[in-house]
Formats: structure tokens, C-alpha cells, sequence
């Protein structure tokens, strides 16, 4: 124990650790802001379907060698995003099944490009580290993490900014209409920055995982708190701490980064299903 906190406290001192740290716990803080709004309204999948999304557009990406792959695989997920949204609202593909459509669809074809365009001699290993996550968040540039931050700064105070709007449109969409909230733009500005937190997350747990990131918090915080703002600061601090924990588990233990974090928040979350039933709130 006393060994493996020496060795903690050595890494911390390098800069790819604090860069780590500072992307995990900026992407973790955005990923539960919106968690909780996904979960409420039953859409929760929408961060699955834009992370295969996202993994489509980074085959594209690799097989065009584009340097910087962040603003193409950005661009591609938000209007993939808005095509979601629109799709869901055709009475003759609901939400659910545009959702899986989609989904299934970038999967296949993201798979399909690497197998035919792909010069990797290691095509399963990129595949793996891009579904379920690689170390590359340790070798993040000033660039990338002052990107990530300058995105997560805009994405918290867009969520600040139009808090009661989004509290509204989350429990009554149909009564925020009839009220003269444009609930449409508001689950369009939802969805926008659930596709931007997407693409900040690939790096850190990989394109599978993220749905997780986005989901256990929300899920954990509503196992013990009832309101709106409660689950929502709860699943925050929740949210971070876990991405804390898991990071630093993982620069000690030497384990994955994005599985470290998930098996973190799903511990924190069998904790609180815990304490909700022990304290009553559960039921």
C-alpha cells in the first residue's frame, strides 16, 4: 500500500498525469450534467448511438490520415446528432429505432472501412482501443486539453445559462410548448452537446463505454435523491470523483483507463442502490 502510494505520488508530478486529470475530470463533470436530462426522458441510448457514430467517423478519419481527426469526428456527431433528433420525431421511426438504426449502422460501416482501407499492421488492436478505450489520454498535448476545457467551460454554462429551460423540457416537453418554450430547440441543444461530450469521451473510456460515463452517475444519484437539482449536483460530484478514482487506480494498477473508471462508477452506484433502500429512498 505504502508502495503504490509513493508510486502515486510520483506520477502526479508529471504533466501527462495532470493532463489526464484535468480531461477526465472536465469530461466526467459535462457527461453527468446532461446524464441526468438523458436518463429523465427515456434517452438514454442516444450517447450509444452517437459513440458509434463517433466510431465511424474516426475509421473515416484514419483512412483519409487526417492529422488532428477532432473537429471531422466533432462535425460528423453533431449532425449526426441533429439527424437523430429529427429522425425520432417521424411518427414512422421512433425514437428507440432511429436510435438502433443508426447505432448499428456506423458500427458496421466504421468496421467495414478500417478492414478495407486501413495500413495498420494492428487493425484489431486500433479497433479495441477506440471501442473500448486506450492509454492515449497519457499522451494528451497542451493543445488537445486546453481544447477540452475551452469545450467543457461552453458546455457548463450553456447547461447554467438554460437550467430551468431544460429542467422544463425534460419533465413536459408538451406543456413547455404550450407555454412558448421552443421545446424542439432546446432538445436540439441536448442533443448538440451530448455529441460534443461524445467526442471529448472517446479518448478517455472508448466508444462503448461512454453511454456509461454519462449514465451511472444520474443512476447513482437518483438511488438517494428525488429533486431535479439534487440528482443533477449529486451525479456531478459523483461523476468527478469516480473519474478521479478511476484514473489514478489506473496510473498505479497500470489497468485500462475507460474500464477503471466504469468499474468504479458501477461500484458507486451498487453503494448507493445500497443506502437509497436502507434509507427508504429506493422504493
Amino acid at each position: 500500500m505504502v508502495e503504490a502510494v509513493n508510486k502515486l505520488i510520483l506520477y502526479l508530478q508529471y504533466p501527462f498525469v495532470q493532463y489526464a486529470l484535468i480531461v477526465g475530470v472536465l469530461i466526467a463533470l459535462c457527461s453527468s450534467l446532461l446524464g441526468v436530462t438523458l436518463v429523465l426522458k427515456r434517452f438514454s441510448f442516444i450517447g450509444d448511438g452517437l459513440s458509434h457514430v463517433a466510431f465511424g467517423a474516426v475509421a473515416i478519419a484514419s483512412v483519409l490520415k487526417l492529422t488532428n481527426n477532432m473537429p471531422f469526428v466533432l462535425l460528423v456527431t453533431v449532425i449526426c446528432a441533429i439527424l437523430l433528433l429529427r429522425t425520432g420525431q417521424n411518427a414512422k421511426i421512433k425514437g428507440d429505432a432511429s436510435i438502433a438504426m443508426i447505432s448499428v449502422g456506423a458500427l458496421a460501416v466504421g468496421y467495414l472501412i478500417m478492414n478495407l482501407f486501413s495500413t495498420s499492421s494492428n487493425l484489431s488492436g486500433d479497433v479495441c482501443s477506440t471501442l473500448f478505450g486506450s492509454n492515449s489520454i497519457l499522451t494528451l498535448t497542451p493543445v488537445e486539453v486546453w481544447l477540452c476545457i475551452i469545450l467543457s467551460v461552453v458546455v457548463v454554462a450553456v447547461f447554467v445559462i438554460f437550467y430551468n429551460k431544460i429542467f422544463s423540457v425534460t419533465f413536459d416537453e408538451n406543456f413547455a410548448q404550450a407555454t412558448g418554450t421552443r421545446a424542439k430547440l432546446y432538445n436540439l441543444l441536448i442533443a448538440v452537446i451530448i455529441a460534443v461530450i461524445i467526442v471529448l469521451a472517446m479518448n478517455l473510456v472508448g466508444s462503448l463505454l461512454i453511454s456509461a460515463l454519462v449514465i451511472f452517475p444520474a443512476l447513482s444519484a437518483m438511488r438517494v435523491f428525488k429533486s431535479f437539482k439534487s440528482v443533477t449536483l449529486c451525479s456531478a460530484v459523483l461523476s468527478v470523483c469516480c473519474a478521479l478514482l478511476g484514473i489514478l487506480i489506473s496510473v498505479v494498477f497500470s489497468t485500462p483507463v475507460g474500464s477503471t473508471i466504469v468499474a468504479v462508477d458501477i461500484a458507486v452506484f451498487i453503494i448507493f442502490s445500497v443506502v437509497g433502500k436502507f434509507c427508504g429512498s429506493g422504493k
